[in-house]
């Protein structure tokens, strides 16, 4: 059974940096492709990060592309978003996912992840 743990969320004056980490049991992350998502309120659900299974591609949405960053940490079997300068319009329930199925390509859509944290919360105030 494969489950992720996301922390790491919570309120931040716009500016500041947060890191957020998901521990993952049941599936290793080096292997697998990894994404991370936020949900705004009243929106629907958008990957800002993405990581490819070898690690050698990445994406990022525009609104985040030069301020996120996603890595693994493969000794913790953990994926890590850390965010810095960030901005009011970071606010929202961030999650991320896991993607079992095979592929080289890096994946930025919700139907491509197989598995998914219960997400944290993210606040950024002006």
């Amino acid at each position: 059974q494969v489950q992720l743990v996301e922390s790491g969320g919570g309120l931040v004056q716009a500016g500041d940096s947060l890191r957020l980490s998901c521990a993952a049991s049941g599936r290793t992350v080096s292997s697998l492709a990894v994404g991370w998502f936020r949900q705004a309120p009243g929106k629907e659900r958008e990957a800002v990060a993405a990581l490819n299974r070898s690690g050698g591609k990445w994406y990022y949405s525009d609104s985040v592309r030069g301020r996120f960053t996603v890595s693994r940490d493969n000794a913790k079997n953990t994926v890590l978003l850390q965010m810095n300068s960030l901005k009011p319009e970071d606010t929202g329930v961030y999650y991320c996912a896991l993607r079992i199925w095979t592929g080289s390509d890096v994946y930025a859509e919700s139907s491509d992840y197989n598995y998914w944290g219960q997400g944290t919360q993210v606040t950024v105030s002006s």
